[in-house]
C-alpha cells in the first residue's frame, strides 16, 4: 500500500540537502524506499545539469585533443563501472586490500553514478528480483524508458539500504564515499577545467582549454558513459541470445559487450554471478576481466574467481541443443532446403569417396584404416535417413574408380 507523501516544503528541503548528503532521510529511509515510483525533480537536477551541460560545445568547440579524451575517459571510466562497481563491490569476483578498495570506490566515484554501496545494493536488489515486480529497473515491467533512465530520477530509490551491503557497510570511510556522493565528481570536474587550463599554457598546439576540456571531458563523457551503462538494464534484456535457461530475461549480445567492456554477456552473468570474467568463453570479448587480469600480476588486487567447468559444459551443451533445434526448424519451415540438402548430400559423398580412393592409387602411402572410406559412406546414409523430409529408402550412389567410362559418352 503506498506511503503517504511528505508536505511539498519538506520534500524540497529534503531534496536539496540531499543534493549534498545523499543519507538525509528526515522521514526514514524505509519510509521513502516504500513510496510508489515517481520522478524527483527537484532531487534529480544535478543529473539533469550533467546532460545540459553537454550543450557547451556549442561555445566552446572541438579539438582533437578534447574529443579523443572524452573518448578515452569514457572507457577508462567504464572499466571503473564494470570492473569496480560490479565486479568488485556488487558480486566480490576478486580481492583487495582495505586501502586497495578505498582507491577503487575514488576511481569508481569519477563515473558519477553515485556511490559504489548505493550502486552494489541495487544491482544486488536486481539479481535478487530480476524482471519480477520488485526488479527497479526491470524493461518487462516498467517499459524501456523507465528501466534505462526513469527509476534513477524516482525517490523512492534514492535511499541506499545498507542493511543488504553489511559486508561493505562495515567501512566508514566507504560509507562515508558514499553519504557525501557528489565530492568526487566535483573534484573530477575541476581537474578536467585546470587540465585543460595547463595544456592550454603549457601546450597550446593541442588546441584546447580549460572550459572545453570540462565540457568534453565530464560533461559529453560522462553523459555518454551513464546511458552506455544503462544499456545494460534496458537493451540487455530485450536484444541478444539466450544461452542458458534462466529465471529472468538476460541476453548476451556482443554490441552492448564492446560498448560496456563485456557486460554485454548478461546471461552469462546471471547464469553465474560470481565469476570474474562475463565472457565465459574464450571468443567472448571480455576488456574488463582483461584489465582486471593485469591488475592481479601487479599484486593489487587477487583470489579472481574463475567460471566452474560445470557451468562451461552446461552453456556448451546449451549452445549444441539450440544448433541441432535452429536446423530442424529451417528444415520444418523451409522444406526445400531439404530438397537442396537430399541432391547435395549423395554427390558430395560420392566425390569425398572418389577423391580417398583416386589418392589411394596414385600416390603410395601407407595403408590407411578401411575404416575412413566406411565412415564417408555411412555417414551420408545417416545424415540422409535423418534428414527431415528425405526419403529413408533412397541411397547415396557410391562412385566406383574401377568402372570403366561408357564409351558412348
Amino acid at each position: 500500500m503506498p506511503v503517504s507523501s511528505p508536505s511539498l516544503f519538506r520534500r524540497l528541503t529534503t531534496a536539496v540537502t540531499q543534493w549534498i548528503d545523499s543519507d538525509h532521510c528526515p522521514e526514514g529511509a524505509e519510509k521513502m524506499r516504500a513510496e510508489s515510483d515517481r520522478v524527483d525533480w527537484v532531487r534529480v537536477m544535478p543529473f539533469v545539469f550533467l546532460h545540459l551541460g553537454c550543450i557547451g560545445i556549442i561555445w566552446v568547440g572541438a579539438s582533437w585533443f578534447a574529443v579523443w579524451a572524452a573518448v578515452a575517459l569514457y572507457f577508462i571510466r567504464m572499466f571503473a563501472v564494470t570492473g569496480i562497481h560490479h565486479r568488485y563491490f556488487s558480486h566480490k569476483t576478486y580481492s583487495t586490500s582495505r586501502f586497495g578498495q578505498f582507491l577503487l570506490a575514488l576511481w569508481a566515484g569519477t563515473t558519477v553514478q553515485r556511490g559504489s554501496l548505493w550502486w552494489a545494493y541495487h544491482h544486488r536488489h536486481h539479481h535478487q528480483h530480476s524482471d519480477g515486480p520488485e526488479d527497479a529497473h526491470s524493461p518487462h515491467v516498467h517499459g524501456f524508458l523507465w528501466s534505462h533512465i526513469g527509476w534513477i530520477t524516482s525517490r523512492n530509490n534514492f535511499p541506499t539500504d545498507y542493511s543488504k551491503i553489511k559486508d561493505l557497510a562495515k567501512f566508514p570511510e566507504l560509507v562515508w564515499l558514499n553519504r557525501f556522493d557528489l565530492v568526487v565528481p566535483i573534484l573530477y570536474a575541476f581537474s578536467m577545467f585546470g587540465l585543460g587550463s595547463a595544456l592550454q599554457h603549457f601546450a597550446p598546439g593541442l588546441g584546447t582549454n580549460g572550459w572545453q576540456m570540462l565540457v568534453w571531458g565530464f560533461f559529453v563523457s560522462t553523459t555518454f558513459l551513464f546511458h552506455g551503462t544503462a544499456c545494460i538494464n534496458s537493451m540487455a534484456h530485450l536484444m541478444g541470445k539466450r544461452r542458458y535457461k534462466t529465471d529472468d530475461d538476460s541476453r548476451n549480445s556482443f554490441i552492448l559487450a564492446i560498448i560496456c567492456l563485456g557486460e554485454g554477456w548478461h546471461n552469462n552473468h546471471h547464469r553465474y554471478q560470481s565469476a570474474t570474467r562475463n565472457g565465459f568463453y574464450w571468443w567472448e570479448i571480455d576488456p574488463t576481466y582483461y584489465g582486471l587480469k593485469l591488475m592481479s600480476w601487479t599484486g593489487f588486487i587477487w583470489g579472481l574467481k574463475p567460471v566452474p567447468e560445470s557451468v562451461l559444459e552446461e552453456g556448451t551443451r546449451a549452445e549444441h541443443a539450440a544448433s541441432v533445434a535452429a536446423a530442424q526448424q529451417a528444415a520444418l519451415v523451409h522444406p526445400e532446403y531439404a530438397s537442396t540438402f537430399r541432391q547435395m548430400l549423395p554427390t558430395a559423398a560420392a566425390l569425398a569417396v572418389a577423391t580417398v580412393n583416386a589418392a589411394h592409387v596414385t600416390l603410395p602411402r601407407k595403408a590407411e584404416n578401411p575404416a575412413v572410406h566406411k565412415d564417408v559412406t555411412e555417414l551420408a546414409h545417416e545424415m540422409q535417413r535423418n534428414a527431415p523430409g528425405i526419403d529413408a529408402t533412397e541411397s547415396a550412389p557410391v562412385a566406383r574408380p574401377e568402372a570403366k567410362p561408357d564409351s558412348s559418352a
